[in-house]
């Protein structure tokens, strides 16, 4: 199987990725924000974000313009391609659900805006956390579809890091500001899959 392939997916599934957040990046830098979160977790979850530009974009790309990290390729699977393929569409439909159901509700930073509201229609109404989730799937992709060692999970890596730091202080947030209305939307929903976790 020609190892192009996978890179060709994961290129146009980054591309993609980043084209669906960008407007929303923006957009979300017009919205004033009512209260913002510091803390030690907080500001390892910024540094492993700031990695995660490095494991989900510069490795990627190293991997596919230079044969830098040759040394650590191994034979592409079908299986693990068609696999991939199939998470990556899935990642990104989920990742456009989840930024068009939170609107101007989404930051990067543990805030809430003015006028926060609490998110249960659309995806929301089946798991709590879809972005989280997208990008899971996401990273998955990118182990099975980039067959190299270093460049392929790096990202699922230094994402379940980042994901272990944030959720909790993220959930409490929402508990403290939206109390029982966020408790009873808890119990009936999954943090990242519906039905099961």
């Amino acid at each position: 199987m020609n190892p192009w392939l996978g890179k060709i997916a994961i290129l146009t599934g980054l591309v993609i990725l980043i084209g669906m957040r960008l407007p929303h990046a923006r957009r979300g830098r017009k919205v004033t924000v009512a209260e913002r979160r510091t803390s030690i977790q907080e500001t390892a979850f910024h540094v492993l974000l700031g990695i995660g530009y490095i494991t989900g974009v510069l490795l990627p790309l190293l991997f596919i313009a230079t044969p830098l990290l040759s040394f650590a390729d191994y034979p592409p699977r079908r299986w693990a391609f068609a696999s991939g393929l199939a998470l990556l569409g899935s990642g990104l439909w989920l990742f456009r659900r989840s930024h068009a159901g939170l609107g101007t509700n989404w930051s990067v930073n543990l805030e809430l805006r003015e006028d926060h509201q609490l998110v249960t229609s659309g995806i929301y109404k089946h798991i709590r956390n879809p972005m989280y989730a997208a990008l899971l799937l996401y990273a998955v992709a990118q182990t099975l579809l980039l067959s190299n060692w270093i460049a392929g999970p790096c990202f699922l890596v230094q994402f379940t890091l980042m994901f272990i730091l944030r959720l909790r202080g993220e959930e409490r947030m929402m508990s403290e500001k939206f109390g029982q209305a966020y408790e009873e939307y808890a119990r009936r929903t999954k943090r990242l899959i519906p039905g099961i976790w």
